[in-house]
């Protein structure tokens, strides 16, 4: 059997030091539902490697093990909770962990996303924080190596075609992120196809109310401004060319997609076609939910693991 060997964040520094900053704390349990692939089981491995968490392996055993022979994975770092060969009962077998105290995140294996976010957001046994009435939404940290800062898109997993409501939530959680990444007033660009309004475009209406929201106090901790298109977001020149004078305009940290189609695409074409490394995380929870594509590399696996533990140290220290 091989031991798991840590990804190589040469490429991307500014992740690598996050990275170095969540394994400064001791690993974090975390139940790692259904695992019945070699990338998830593989990745899993790897953040336990590289000191980030302590895996629990939650799903049928006997099959979970074949996957590790095959692919010459040594399981001897984690511990186990047996389930039958069912994704959804793995995910809330993964919740009740938490539940429970013996675990202090979840993150997604080989199963669906909707699974897990089934069991996560379950009225009376999921991970909704009690008498909190904000949506919960996705964040990705994205680096890009060519450009000259780091990303946050939100939301590009969670909410399908969120209202104005949900944007407010989304974007007052992506501040709170920022903060714990050491943002100290987060610059955020509500995107869209123009930054003109049209009735037609619902997202610029959008952009105005959130613009007028934040600036009434109903969403703090950043800055917020759009509608923009995505060249005056992140390109100053953009924003001079066609004359929009903003402070965002061009510097924008966290771009809010018009829903999760847009976002989705955003996030994949920046992977994809840039060379982009994505950290994804759920905002709004509990205890941190790791939801990872299953195309995702390892490395981006450990990335979202390190965000993780930042969450979780965060938590801890807010309850302390």
């Amino acid at each position: 059997m091989n031991e798991p060997l840590a990804p190589d964040f040469a490429a991307h520094p500014r992740l690598a030091a996050v990275i170095d900053r969540a394994r400064a704390r001791p690993p974090l349990r975390t139940a790692i539902a259904y695992p019945l692939s070699a990338e998830s089981l593989g990745a899993a491995l790897a953040a336990c490697a590289c000191g980030l968490i302590d895996p629990v392996l939650v799903g049928p055993r006997a099959q979970i093990e074949a996957v590790a022979g095959a692919a010459g994975l040594s399981l001897t770092a984690c511990a186990w909770v047996d389930t039958a060969d069912d994704p959804a009962l793995a995910a809330r077998t993964a919740v009740a962990l938490i539940r429970g105290g013996d675990a202090g995140a979840v993150m997604k294996g080989s199963l669906h996303t909707e699974d897990v976010l089934r069991a996560v957001i379950a009225r009376h046994d999921g991970l909704r924080i009690p008498g909190r009435l904000r949506r919960l939404s996705h964040v990705f940290w994205v680096d890009v190596p060519a450009f000259p800062r780091p990303l946050l898109l939100t939301d590009c997993v969670v909410n399908i075609d969120p209202s104005l409501a949900t944007k407010r939530d989304i974007i007052q959680n992506a501040f709170d992120f920022a903060h714990l990444l050491g943002y100290a007033l987060p610059r955020l660009a509500v995107v869209s196809a123009t930054e003109n309004q049209n009735a037609a475009i619902r997202s610029t209406a959008d952009a105005l109310a959130l613009k007028a929201m934040a600036l009434r106090g109903e969403i703090t901790g950043g800055d917020v401004d759009g509608p923009f298109g995505l060249d005056i977001a992140l390109s100053a020149e953009a924003a001079r060319i066609k004359g929009v004078d903003s402070p965002v305009a061009g510097t924008a940290d966290i771009l809010l997609l018009p829903g999760l189609e847009a976002g989705n695409i955003a996030y994949k074409a920046l992977v994809y076609a840039a060379g982009a490394l994505c950290a994804g995380v759920v905002l709004g929870t509990s205890a941190p939910v790791i939801l990872t594509s299953r195309a995702d590399t390892a490395a981006s696996r450990v990335a979202s693991c390190a965000l993780a533990c930042i969450q979780a140290a965060a938590a801890a220290a807010a309850r302390a």
